[in-house]
């Protein structure tokens, strides 16, 4: 009666992790997850089509990297008459 089953000697304590929750649309969502493919560990969490855990420190380069596409995206008129 003095020994615990072997499955509880075993068990994970949760880890916490400090993150920015995002909230975005779809395209942003995708966007941000296409920067973490080449910027690896900068989402802790998926949480659904409009959220997101990042890791808090990546915030400002997560923003410069979405201007970055979002202005590479943008149609200017000017431009499309050269």
């Amino acid at each position: 009666c003095g020994s615990f089953p072997p499955f509880f000697l075993y068990v994970d304590m949760p880890t916490a992790s400090k993150g920015a929750l995002i909230r975005c649309d779809p395209s942003i969502r995708a966007l941000i997850l296409q920067i973490d493919l080449t910027s690896r560990g900068i989402v802790l969490q998926e949480l659904d089509n409009t959220h997101l855990m990042i890791k808090q420190e990546m915030v400002p380069f997560v923003k410069e990297e979405l201007n970055k596409l979002l202005l590479k995206n943008i149609y200017d008129p000017v431009d499309g008459e050269k």
